[in-house]
């Protein structure tokens, strides 16, 4: 007997299933089992990014499963599919990294294919690692369909000498070693406990940093992403997102009417209260571009300079992910944002209720050590800062969370380096200076291509006790997990003939977060002279295949390196076909 919840006639999936016409349709679907019942219920895409290349996303083809049975709950027909990701603690420190960025457009691009050509009416998808958050969740909002995200969870810290360790820490330990400071034998015993379970970097890094905007902007369901991994009690918010994602297709709620102008600001609130990545300066205007919506760089900055910091997170502060969801998770979180009237309260969540409805059944409080009261914050302002000025036009970003406010002012001679290679062999070799302020340049998102995290050089630096004495900037990225004074996102990027391609060694560089400026002291008429004089961009080795293709369709930095024109290019709605 047919579903009379849910009218076909105006589903993507009547293309497939519904007259004589799609008889050969529906006898692929008999072929693998299902019934004449679930052919004319509405077909929703399950999409996982498994693999087996990390831990990040080991445990979504198991939750997967659980998701469908909510799906089936709630009168639907679910139909898993998985598509690619690159896992970014695997990637890291070599050409690999590459993939990283590329990937997330490739995710949002494989999704949205398979689910148009199979006429899919609804997604609900589950990603683990860095950019397959961003990734999965612009293609919800790029097909604009009924849509649930859920986030595969974060790993369970590991345990060395009394105390929690994270990646993190392997990649700084790395930096010690080479420094002489820690042994071999040492070296070999953090790496077998550093990562003790499935789950994504467990700290305020890129990943968790997205699974926190999943809530915040809505597609989530509220304190779905604060179980680590392994955890079977996230078993209940996979099967519950999988129910609520069959109200929504039939109270017509898409993924453009919950993420808006609106909700985007409460994700950028979530992201500097909490010492996110840097990341969600890049990932948030993607996002947006794929709702047509305007939201740039400098948007999401001017968010983050009036947010107060309050929930103390690695790296900047002390705990990981398992530790905030024990306290009462995002939820408490928004909460306190809410009491200082920072939330948009009034945006639609995957619920089918608003945030704020959701957020006055939340009866948690903060706990003063890993959320902390708003009105009593950690610092009066965000984690994230956005910079401006002659050596970035259209702008650049920092992590400041866990920085003093001394320590947000930093002058220099530049230490110019043409690749992140380069830079790493340096600080390996100890070849450089205290005081001076490091420039890795031709790592944007075109002329990595890339737009590559700079982590292992980073984490050597602090590995070396150097990453409060010198400073570092950068046309590619930084991971969530670095920390110091790591300027990055410069634009235009140096591909583009932007001014960080013109600086040389010893100019002299400043770097003022508490102001949000970043300059080099150097006349305009000399940096003319420079641009003039330039040779033009560094030439690379992908001269073909995906990465060549990816470095001609990338825009800038400042609008989310994107590669489409977005929804405002729209001639028609896949929902409305």
């Amino acid at each position: 007997m047919q579903n009379t919840r849910f009218d076909k006639s105006k589903l993507p999936s009547r293309h497939v299933t519904e007259g004589p016409a799609r008889a050969a349709h529906r006898s692929y679907l008999y072929a693998m089992g299902v019934t004449e019942e679930e052919i004319h219920q509405p077909l929703v895409g399950v999409a996982t990014c498994w693999n087996e290349a990390a831990p990040c996303n080991i445990a979504l083809n198991r939750q997967a499963q659980v998701v469908k049975m909510g799906v089936k709950r709630g009168g639907g027909t679910p139909r898993e599919f998985t598509t690619i990701t690159v896992t970014d603690g695997i990637a890291m420190g070599h050409e690999g990294m590459r993939s990283s960025l590329a990937s997330r457009d490739a995710i949002a691009d494989t999704v949205e294919l398979t689910m148009r050509g199979h006429c899919y009416d609804a997604l609900v998808g589950l990603a683990g690692c860095d950019k397959s958050l961003p990734g999965m969740m612009m293609a919800m909002i790029r097909l604009n369909v009924p849509s649930v995200f859920i986030y595969g969870g974060s790993i369970l810290p590991g345990r060395y000498q009394g105390r929690d360790i994270t990646v993190q820490d392997m990649f700084e330990a790395a930096g010690k070693h080479a420094a002489g400071l820690i042994s071999d034998a040492e070296l070999d015993m953090m790496e077998r406990v550093a990562c003790p379970s499935s789950g994504a970097c467990g700290a305020q890094y890129t990943a968790n940093t997205m699974a926190c905007v999943s809530e915040a902007i809505g597609l989530a369901l509220l304190n779905s992403s604060g179980a680590p991994a392994p955890y079977e009690s996230r078993d209940q918010f996979c099967d519950a997102s999988g129910f609520a994602v069959m109200n929504l297709i039939e109270k017509n709620i898409r993924a453009r009417d919950i993420v808006t102008r609106k909700s985007l600001e409460n994700a950028a609130r979530v992201v500097a209260c909490t010492g996110g990545s840097t990341n969600g300066g890049l990932h948030l205007p993607a996002m947006a571009h794929e709702a047509g919506i305007d939201f740039d760089l400098f948007d999401v900055c001017d968010i983050f300079k009036d947010t107060p910091y309050f929930v103390n997170l690695r790296p900047g502060g002390e705990y990981v992910a398992k530790d905030l969801y024990e306290v009462g998770g995002i939820p408490v979180v928004m909460k306190e944002l809410a009491k200082a009237g920072l939330l948009h309260l009034d945006c639609m969540t995957a619920s089918g209720r608003t945030l704020g409805e959701e957020l006055d059944q939340i009866r948690g409080e903060p706990d003063g050590r890993v959320i902390h009261p708003v009105a009593t914050p950690l610092t009066p302002t965000g984690g994230v800062v956005g910079l401006k000025g002659n050596l970035a036009p259209d702008g650049a970003i920092v992590k400041v969370a866990g920085m003093s406010a001394a320590e947000q002012v930093f002058t220099g001679p530049a230490r110019v380096f043409e690749c992140e290679e380069d830079a790493f062999a340096a600080v390996q070799a100890r070849s450089y200076k205290e005081g001076e302020v490091i420039v890795i340049r031709n790592e944007g998102p075109a002329g990595g291509p890339g737009m590559r995290e700079m982590l292992a050089t980073t984490a050597a630096l602090s590995g070396q006790g150097m990453g409060k004495k010198v400073a570092l900037i950068t046309d590619g990225r930084f991971s969530g997990a670095t920390r110091g004074f790591c300027v990055g996102h410069v634009g235009p990027e140096a591909a583009h003939g932007g001014p960080i391609a013109l600086v040389r060694d010893g100019d002299i560089i400043t770097l003022d977060a508490v102001n949000g400026t970043i300059s080099v002291d150097v006349s305009e008429d000399e940096l003319a002279a420079r641009k003039a004089a330039w040779a033009g961009p560094r030439p690379t080795d992908y001269a073909s295949g995906a990465l060549w293709k990816y470095a001609r369709l990338v825009g800038v930095a400042r609008y989310g390196a994107v590669t489409h024109p977005g929804a405002k290019a729209e001639t028609h709605i896949y929902m409305d076909q």
